[in-house]
């Protein structure tokens, strides 16, 4: 095995695994929340998976799986009108909803989102919202006597997907990557931050459609453009929406960090001999054990 046949295990390693239940639970919810606000049964029609699910750069053993679910614009109208906390009102009439589904589930509202945890470790985070005429969402915030905030995550799905059509699926697979790197080493940074960073870096990449084969490059100079990152730069820019992503710490330093390591695993694989135990061993410092011995 070679290099590019280590890189594409470990992709496969990290890729999530439950794709069929959680398809089963999004149909389930969307179904119980199509009966009783919209009056069909479908399992599919005004949902949509969003967050890194949504971006397809989600990995094995996450925990949120964040979906919308846009309601008819008269509710709207009369949550909005409440005397009290309207915000809050919609989401127990939400939670109310899927509760008959899950009866059993402790299901919760929660600030923004109807939260349903399962035992497997995947908590559903529902957010119920009224679709704006760009497309854009507007959803309730039941904090502070309540308020209706505006999310886009349309753009950045389809941002996101059509920048990993040009780049061979490198740009999902970085993402992804980059996941178990924060992961492994408890970077101080957002999956969408991830995201956003790895977008931009790949967009210019000299080599963005290559294969597996220089996958340790594209590493490599990941990690070296994070760690160039401005550390006083206080937010970024998401892909298709422009909303603002704000750090959650110095990431820079651990790239910094794992780009000096990045250095020793390339020197291993182009040593005369190879010493593959070596780069491999410098690999797995780097992203765990999920990369492969």
């Amino acid at each position: 095995m070679g290099l590019a046949n280590w890189f594409s295990d470990f992709c496969t390693n990290i890729q999530v695994q439950d794709g069929g239940t959680i398809s089963i639970r999004y149909k389930n919810i969307t179904k119980r929340l199509n009966t009783d606000f919209w009056n069909t049964t479908s399992e599919t029609q005004h949902s949509l998976y969003v967050g890194s699910y949504g971006r397809n750069t989600a990995i094995q053993g996450f925990s949120d799986l964040d979906m919308v679910f846009w309601l008819p614009s008269e509710l709207y109208v009369r949550f909005n009108n409440y005397s009290g906390n309207g915000q809050s009102a919609l989401l127990q009439a939400v939670k109310l909803s899927i509760e008959k589904t899950y009866p059993t589930t402790s299901i919760r509202a929660d600030g923004q989102v109807i939260v349903v945890p399962f035992k497997d470790g995947i908590s559903f985070e529902v957010v119920p919202a009224f679709v704006n005429k760009d497309d854009s969402f507007t959803y309730p915030d039941a904090n502070n006597g309540g308020s209706w905030r505006t999310t886009n995550p349309r753009p950045e799905i389809k941002s996101m997907r059509e920048q990993n059509n040009i780049c061979n699926g490198n740009l999902v697979s970085l993402c992804r990557m980059a996941r178990e790197w924060k992961r492994n080493w408890n970077v101080p940074i957002s999956g969408l931050l991830i995201d956003t960073l790895a977008y931009q870096f790949i967009s210019t990449w000299q080599y963005r459609g290559q294969s597996y084969t220089y996958y340790d490059y594209m590493c490599r100079d990941f990690f070296k453009w994070m760690a160039d990152q401005n550390p006083q730069q206080e937010y970024w820019r998401a892909p298709g929406s422009s909303q603002y992503v704000y750090d959650k710490g110095l990431f820079q330093y651990k790239a910094k960090l794992c780009y000096n390591i990045s250095l020793e695993a390339i020197e291993c694989e182009t040593a005369t001999p190879k010493l593959e135990r070596c780069a491999k061993q410098k690999w797995r410092k780097i992203f765990g054990n999920k990369y492969p011995e």
